[in-house]
């Protein structure tokens, strides 16, 4: 989707810097047929470090990343494969993927490393799929904020304002219509 403006030349000054911001491609949308998602992943990870350096020297060391789960929230609707219920913030996680074993720890080690306890992170990608007036679908990422807003306007089956970033590249902002 491009702007209806065109692109004003930043002349200098925090008044030309907001104009440009403005013309640059911020824009709202009313979406009647939208998806929000919310990716869940947990993922083993493990630092590794060259024997004999402490792991206060963030430089001499490198994290490799293991098995990985992921699970896509959609709407706010209970995915069939989660696990258990939903956290604080209504999403749900997928099963553990399986622990790296010592031998796949043993494998990414390179030269004289050793290698940390692994670890479980926890990750969140959110994003909107939108259709704006026979055009195709479009997915742009955004927040949590913007996700539950639009998970609460598909709960009760109402359209969203959505306002963008700039050039289009993001969902800052999304409000049910009544």
């Amino acid at each position: 989707m491009t702007s209806p403006f065109p692109s004003a030349p930043v002349v200098g000054g925090v008044a030309a810097l907001v104009a440009s911001l403005s013309v640059s491609g911020c824009g709202t949308v009313t979406a009647i047929d939208y998806d929000a998602q919310a990716v869940t992943t947990y993922t083993w990870q493990a630092e590794y470090r060259p024997q004999g350096v402490s792991s206060d020297r963030p430089r001499n060391r490198r994290v490799e990343q293991f098995s990985a789960a992921l699970l896509v929230n959609r709407n706010g609707e209970r995915p069939a494969a989660a696990v258990g219920e939903a956290d604080a913030q209504g999403l749900w996680w997928p099963p553990l993927p399986p622990r790296p074993t010592v031998d796949d720890l043993e494998a990414r080690r390179q030269g004289n490393e050793v290698f940390s306890e692994p670890t479980l992170t926890k990750s969140v990608e959110y994003r909107i799929t939108f259709t704006e007036a026979g055009r195709s679908p479009v997915t742009l990422p955004t927040r949590y904020d913007v996700y539950r807003q639009a998970v609460i306007a598909h709960e009760t089956g109402r359209s969203l304002t959505l306002t963008l970033g700039p050039q289009n590249q993001s969902v800052l902002k999304a409000e049910p219509q009544p």
